[in-house]
């Protein structure tokens, strides 16, 4: 078993979640985190204030999955969640014992 962690915009969670459901992988978790990476953070303009955050909202999807499915669901992800722009997320594969 391999456990798969896609960090991923959060526009995109439903697009990425169908997908996968397509697959029928439907033991996944979804957890709302903040973070950074090339992008760092934004700058937001509120009611003629500036508001700076070194902190980008994205989506945590944990899946686990058997090994033959892997591929399968990497892809999907990939081609769910990429725009090609930067900040698009990552993908993190562990083993599971």
């Amino acid at each position: 078993m391999k456990l798969l962690i896609g960090i991923i915009k959060p526009l995109k969670l439903d697009e990425v979640c169908a997908s996968l459901l397509k697959l029928n992988i439907q033991n996944l978790s979804i957890t709302e985190v903040k973070g950074f990476g090339r992008q760092k953070g934004f700058v937001e303009h509120y009611h003629g204030g500036e508001y700076a955050s070194d902190f980008i909202d994205k989506a945590k999807l944990e899946v686990t999955i058997d090994e033959t499915h892997l591929a399968q669901a990497i892809e999907i992800i990939l081609g769910s969640a990429k725009s090609g722009n930067i900040g698009d997320g990552k993908i993190f594969i562990y083993e599971v014992n």
